[in-house]
């Protein structure tokens, strides 16, 4: 029986463990009423409901953990924490993740203890109020199961000296391990990074007593965990990004040798150690180790040289003290930095240099690929960034493949070499692949041989194409919820068949628990979610490592076993209303004071050839940056101190493509508008009716909603669309909107920047596209509210708001939350006059492609609001398919994900 690891191991509905080699775990802030305007506009006028969208999108942009803080003076903090908490563990694709309980007043943190599943992190405690209190905190963690971060914090104030810092950490420890019983795992010490190079000579050893206090502490408590907030150290050098990156990074290169794990920022990019010019580095060296810093001597070295750059206004002088390298350094130089300039002459001197031109891939490009992997899994590269070397790579390759081709035709039993090789596919019916593309991008930077084989693959071409590429692992990718079922029956498919491949499950409407209670039950040999691009290559080597692969596939398997008991039980214990209570808990709207405004026009309105200029102001760049991995709040991540620089360089070069894109006129922007009249039953069903036809008959459409079932608090409602449109009752004349949006020709430029081995520009170009198609669901939106329909005519809002969706009525889209039966898009569709209008192809799946596509219902009711349906009971589940008039197995099939005893 194998020993359980002494992992940092947390747990939302899925588990979180960190192991050593893990990188930096994203932790989302948004829901913190501190850090997020929007949030706390929510929670302040007791819209818990819509403040969980704040949160839902959180956990899609990829946060591993959700920071959840109520500290406002203006708020109950207690009642606060408890209902959103309450609200939230009821929505599973939230609640997945483990929370962040963050408060600076303990009776909040117990608060929420009451209310999370899983295990969470307390932050934070700390002995500023003496050791009995800290004593009384730490046991009710404990209680709870909680890990908690410890501030190096006595009744004396903050640690500020090795020391101090030192025997704070020791104190706390022993006090949790051997008095509270903590497993020492479950803490996480702050020992307070500060500020240095200020000029105060009291200051100068900060950095260095940090590092030697970690070194300390995780000599003495290994498995407790260090963190701390890097871009304290620098702040005596705001506004200089130059200096700022480069002292993080010294900083980070002995810190993190001294053990440090984690930092309390997100970690991405850092300018390169051996990259900084080095006469920063040495005085960056000097001042962080405060080394020859009598009399501040180093401080003001560094502080001049910052003035200079200044001085330059930031001109970026272009170093070719590179070229002078050795052809293997060049080559190298070149990955790192994405630079395309000289590839062709340096690959064709190597080429000249080594016996084969393969030994040119194998050796040298390859030296430059591992660096390359290296810094991105230490978390010093961005996605950007390796995608920009992956383009070097394939020019380099390119150049080299004729002269592979002719040793072939020359000599065909020379051995070729062989590299591992990796299928991936988005699965039958699904079209989106922008996640898949930039994991096989990371893959390939890390050595392996990508076969892509693109979007909406069947089966049968996925597993055939497999065996006859030899295929080491095979990955599947899928964004619909259809794709699920697919993923099964692939996995379902691998057995039947015999095969030995590892599988890999990754995309937005995967999870853990997912892949787990229904996947791996279909196939024994390895069954693998992997969360995003960071995550796959730390997989694929441990699976295809012969002495890492049954450790590494045992502790899944076990895992994913705990996972599924976990779910079994839990299933137990939730409560649910029956549909009848939940109907009658709908939302309160008094339709006797309320006249809907009626449209301009009733049927539909065709908009072609939109200009893409107009749409540019509208584009949310958010979900852009997180496309890229480069999550925050934007425009301000443009200037954060880790990720700024790159950032700034990705938007630049974004706009630089967009503006080309607008005059080159490359991409087609349609949409389409419709009104109809409509109202509701008592059995949630929204009736709508077409305009006559020339015989003058009016046909009408049912279309059917799904209410929430989870029993919620007091005065909480059980939301459903239906409760959004006049009833039939009330006499009053009601309407629904629907609409749909397209940016066409994206084909004959995609294929262009793949011939040209730039999936750099290729991965931008389909990131554009689907931004610019959220952005012409704005601008029709704002068009339909201000114009069209007119029941927000006044309405004057900055783009800020329109992301932040502070305008009246909402704009749901089958599939997703609120209504999350695609199936009623067929619906949709043939109210906007189907795929000859609208220019959208429905897959077999009902994905919409072109991909950059976007479809969804107008509410214009002012109490209208977005929300999740969640998990429904059996009895809604019946009834919803009596009225949809469908077999209650094809209903199923659909709607699986949000059923009680599905995963």
């Amino acid at each position: 029986m194998s020993t359980i690891r002494p992992y940092l191991r947390l747990a939302g509905l899925e588990p979180l463990v960190v192991r050593p080699e893990t990188n930096f775990v994203n932790i989302g802030e948004r829901t913190n009423v501190t850090g997020s305007k929007k949030f706390a506009r929510l929670i302040r006028e007791n819209k818990y409901e819509e403040a969980l969208s704040v949160a839902r999108q959180q956990v899609e942009n990829g946060a591993q953990i959700l920071d959840v803080n109520m500290d406002d003076a203006l708020l109950d903090g207690v009642q606060a924490m408890t209902t959103f908490l309450n609200l939230l563990q009821s929505e599973p694709d939230i609640a997945r993740i483990p929370i962040m309980i963050d408060s600076s007043k303990f009776e909040i943190i117990q608060a929420g203890l009451k209310c999370v599943q899983g295990k969470c992190i307390v932050n934070s405690i700390s002995m500023k109020e003496g050791v009995e209190k800290f004593i009384r905190e730490a046991n009710i963690c404990k209680m709870f199961g909680a890990a908690v971060v410890v501030m190096a914090f006595d009744e004396n104030g903050q640690a500020d000296t090795l020391q101090r810092r030192v025997d704070i950490c020791t104190k706390a420890y022993e006090i949790l391990t051997k008095e509270v019983g903590f497993d020492p795992q479950d803490i996480i010490f702050d020992p307070n990074i500060f500020a240095i190079a200020t000029g105060l000579e009291e200051h100068n050893n900060y950095a260095v007593d940090f590092i030697e206090a970690t070194r300390i502490i995780k000599q003495r408590m290994p498995l407790a965990k260090i963190s701390g907030g890097v871009s304290n150290l620098s702040f005596s050098f705001r506004g200089n990004d130059h200096v700022r990156e480069a002292m993080h990074s010294v900083f980070l290169l002995h810190a993190i040798r001294a053990g440090m794990d984690m930092g309390i920022v997100n970690a991405g990019q850092l300018v390169v150690y051996d990259e900084i010019e080095p006469s920063l580095r040495q005085l960056c060296e000097d001042v962080i180790l405060n080394r020859n810093n009598d009399n501040n001597e180093s401080t003001e070295k560094l502080i001049a040289f910052a003035e200079t750059v200044k001085a330059k206004g930031r001109e970026i002088i272009k170093d070719e003290a590179w070229r002078n390298e050795p052809v293997e350094a060049r080559l190298t130089h070149s990955l790192i930095n994405g630079i395309t300039e000289y590839i062709d002459i340096d690959t064709e001197e190597a080429r000249k240099k080594y016996p084969r031109p393969l030994d040119v891939i194998e050796g040298p490009l390859m030296d430059g690929m591992n660096v390359v992997g290296d810094l991105f899994g230490a978390g010093k590269m961005f996605l950007p960034q390796v995608v920009k070397s992956a383009r070097v790579m394939k020019k380099s390759v390119a150049w080299l493949t004729p002269f592979i081709e002719e040793e072939k035709l020359a000599n065909p039993a020379a051995e070729q070499g062989s590299v591992p090789k990796v299928l991936l596919a988005t699965v039958k019916g699904d079209v989106h692949d922008i996640g898949k593309n930039i994991v096989g991008v990371v893959l390939g930077c890390n050595g392996y041989d990508i076969v892509d084989l693109g979007v909406m693959v069947p089966t049968d071409k996925i597993l055939d194409t497999a065996i006859r590429e030899k295929a080491d692992i095979i990955g599947l990718s899928g964004l619909i919820t259809p794709s699920l079922d697919e993923m099964v029956h692939v996995a379902h498919e691998m057995k039947r068949r015999g095969m030995q491949q590892p599988l890999l499950i990754g995309g937005a409407t995967t999870s853990r628990m997912h892949t787990a209670v229904k996947i791996a039950q279909q196939y024994d040999n390895g069954v693998v979610h992997v969360l995003d691009a960071s995550r796959s290559v730390t997989v694929v080597s441990s699976l295809l490592s012969n002495d890492q692969k049954p450790k590494f596939l045992e502790d899944i398997s076990r895992e994913y076993g705990k996972l599924r008991e976990d779910f079994n039980r839990k299933k137990t214990i939730k409560q649910y209303l029956s549909f009848e209570e939940a109907q009658k808990n709908r939302v309160n709207i008094d339709w006797k004071g309320y006249e809907p405004v009626a449209p301009q026009f009733t049927g539909t309105r065709l908009f072609e050839n939109v200009n893409l200029e107009d749409l540019a102001p509208y584009i949310d760049w958010a979900p852009f940056f997180i496309a890229w991995e480069l999550g925050g709040r934007f425009p301000q991540l443009l200037d954060d101190d880790v990720i700024g620089k790159e950032a700034r360089k990705l938007y630049a070069d974004a706009n630089k493509l967009l503006q080309q894109i607008i005059a080159e006129k490359w991409l087609t922007a349609r949409g389409v508008i419709g009104f109809f009249p409509a109202h509701t039953d008592a059995r949630d069903t929204i009736t709508v009716t077409q305009p006559p036809t020339a015989d003058g008959k009016s046909q009408t459409i049912h279309l059917q909603t799904l209410r929430q079932q989870i029993k919620k608090a007091a005065g909480q409602p059980n939301f459903s669309l239906a409760d959004f449109i006049a009833p039939e009752a009330s006499g009053k004349k009601d309407f629904l909107g629907a609409f749909s949006v397209t940016i066409q020709g994206i084909e004959p430029y995609i294929k262009r920047f793949q011939d040209n081995h730039d999936d750099y520009n290729k991965i931008m170009l389909q990131a554009l596209a689907d931004r610019l198609a959220e952005a012409l669901a704005e601008w029709l939106h704002e068009k339909v509210r201000k114009e069209y329909w007119g029941y927000a005519k006044d309405e004057k809002l900055s783009n800020e708001e329109l992301i932040k969706e502070t305008y009246v009525g909402i704009r749901p889209a089958p599939g997703y939350p609120a209504c999350p039966d695609h199936t009623e898009k067929y619906k949709l569709f043939e109210l906007l006059g189907g795929e000859k209008t609208t220019g959208i192809h429905l897959t077999e799946s009902l994905a919409m492609y072109p991909a950059s596509s976007v479809c969804g219902w107008y509410f214009s009711h002012p109490q209208s609001q977005y929300f999740g349906v969640g998990k429904i009971k059996q009895d809604q589940l019946e009834d919803y398919a009596g009225r949809k008039k469908m077999p209650l197995e094809e209903v199923t099939r659909w709607l699986r994900p949000i059923l009680e005893d599905e995963a």
